[in-house]
């Protein structure tokens, strides 16, 4: 199978040093089979065990690894989008978003290229589509995830299988548009908000296994979600906002 061979992953890095070395293998193991691939280990001040240290000592002995410090960032949206921003700058075709802890597991990188490299512009990991999964979290926390991708799918008129999730891919193209339009979410709504706008796209979704405790989700973050779906909603029906990327 061919893979573009000019990609990247961004994956945001806050107090992860009690798995940095069994995540950062697998990665390994993923870039050295494609034999191509750079990671931006995305680390801000909500970080306060040595994850800040150890991505700069490993960004120190292997150059696939970049270590981007960012103390300006607000949220965890920053800490995605500066990614983005110092992926697309230095001119990577496709770009993939994961999350850290083994909560998103490298081994589903090569599917997410296969995917973008067969005409689509964008890759959503699913965990409700066959072969998915979500395990090793509340049954409060799958229920939000659940509960949200149905209320996103009805009231912005999506139809995806899983709306919450935040492992994705997309073509460089895509990442600008992302990078330039003003996006309303701070917390867990963004990844929903990314898909609703890319509705239109040629999209597709791939299987993934969800496989760390979900963390709670805070009264202020599911405000904002509440606060952006209802935007949208409202928005669907005039002309005020375009309502897509």
């Amino acid at each position: 199978m061919y893979y573009d061979n000019n990609w990247a992953v961004v994956i945001p890095m806050a107090n992860e040093e009690s798995e940095f070395k069994l995540f950062t293998d697998e990665l390994l193991m993923v870039l050295n089979r494609l034999q191509s691939g750079t990671v931006y280990l995305v680390v801000d001040t909500v970080s306060k065990d040595r994850t800040l240290e150890l991505c700069r000592e490993l960004s120190t002995t292997d150059e696939r690894f970049i270590t981007v410090y960012a103390p300006e960032n607000k949220n965890v949206v920053d800490a995605y989008i500066r990614g983005y921003k110092e992926a697309y700058k230095n001119g990577h075709d496709i770009i993939i978003e994961m999350d850290a802890g083994m909560s998103h597991d490298p081994k589903a990188i090569p599917m997410f290229l296969r995917v973008l490299n067969e005409g689509n512009e964008c890759a959503f990991g699913s965990r409700f589509i066959n072969g998915g999964s979500m395990v090793k979290s509340p049954s409060s926390r799958v229920f939000l995830s659940r509960a949200g991708t149905f209320l996103s799918n009805v009231l912005l008129g999506t139809k995806m299988y899983d709306m919450t999730s935040g492992y994705q891919g997309f073509h460089a193209a895509i990442v600008k548009k992302i990078i330039e339009y003003p996006l309303l979410s701070k917390a867990h709504f963004y990844q929903t908000e990314i898909r609703y706008l890319l509705r239109k796209s040629k999209y597709a979704e791939i299987p993934i296994h969800y496989q760390a405790p979900s963390p709670s989700v805070s009264k202020k973050a599911i405000k904002n979600s509440l606060q952006v779906l209802w935007h949208y909603f409202a928005n669907r029906f005039t002309q005020k906002h375009p309502n897509q990327l």
